[in-house]
């Protein structure tokens, strides 16, 4: 069995992880969230760089095989140096810009993401590849992050800010939406109660999991292995918490898994 680290500022990342559970249940996983330092996109370039490679070095030391870098914001800031600096696979996410380009049908998408994610040199980058044709309605969805690390992600409040952050992109006739930060599947209801059923999410959660089992293949001894793994939730604020809304907004069973929960202490 691999041992499979996850690591995000807060809960987003639970999204990846109840993928990953659902494709690789047999392996063993340590979910890191930095709770105490949510949200990341609006923090610093090089503070948010220099974190993500503090808490990937701890998952590395701790005996991981791969981690994934479940954190849109941590991976434009800080993947190529964790890359360069660990020699283990690293599998980062992004906004699902080209194939939410290569779906749309009128050629207008939104970005809905954090302001980091949107400002980075790796999100920018990759737009400039993709066809001029297709217009992108950048948003940033400040506030979003907060609310649903507090346990408000169907809240009324929450309904209201996100309707006012997806205003330009409905008033711009999008028919895809990216959804270009891991805690906003969590608002999928939410999204589909403003905008309606036809407008199409991009969400990638799946080629995330599908990118870090390829990566895997190498290191398996075993693989015909089964049953369901260990899942281990670190948080630097609050462990208890953690597990609880990993409960309430996973689909995954965690009772077919041994769970523990614990505080991060103080990382070097």
């Amino acid at each position: 069995m691999a041992l499979i680290g996850v690591f995000d500022s807060g809960v987003g990342g639970l999204s990846i992880l109840d993928e990953a559970l659902r494709q690789l249940p047999q392996h063993n996983f340590i979910y890191l969230a930095d709770s105490a330092n949510v949200p990341y996109g609006e923090k610093s370039s090089d503070w948010i760089a220099e974190r993500s490679l503090t808490l990937c070095n701890y998952l590395a030391s701790n005996g991981c095989d791969a981690i994934v870098v479940a954190c849109n914001t941590a991976t434009a800031e800080a993947i190529k140096q964790i890359r360069e600096t660990l020699p283990i696979p690293i599998i980062g996410v992004e906004p699902g810009i080209k194939p939410a380009a290569m779906q749309s049908q009128n050629n207008i998408v939104g970005v809905l993401a954090t302001e980091a994610t949107l400002k980075s040199d790796k999100f920018n980058s990759l737009l400039n590849t993709l066809p001029s044709d297709c217009q992108f309605i950048k948003q940033a969805g400040a506030g979003l992050v907060p609310l649903i690390e507090s346990g408000n992600a169907d809240s009324e409040e929450t309904l209201e800010l996100l309707a006012k952050h997806l205003e330009p992109i409905q008033d711009a006739g999008a028919d895809t939406l990216v959804l270009g930060c891991t805690h906003y599947p969590f608002l999928r209801k939410s999204i589909r109660k403003l905008l309606g059923e036809s407008i199409t999410l991009i969400d990638t959660s799946d080629a995330v999991v599908r990118q870090l089992k390829r990566q895997l293949e190498p290191l398996q001894n075993n693989s015909s292995a089964q049953g369901f793994g260990s899942v281990l939730f670190l948080s630097s604020k609050n462990a208890a918490l953690l597990l609880s809304m990993a409960q309430d907004l996973m689909s995954a069973d965690l009772t077919l898994h041994a769970i523990d929960a614990r505080i991060l202490g103080d990382v070097k």
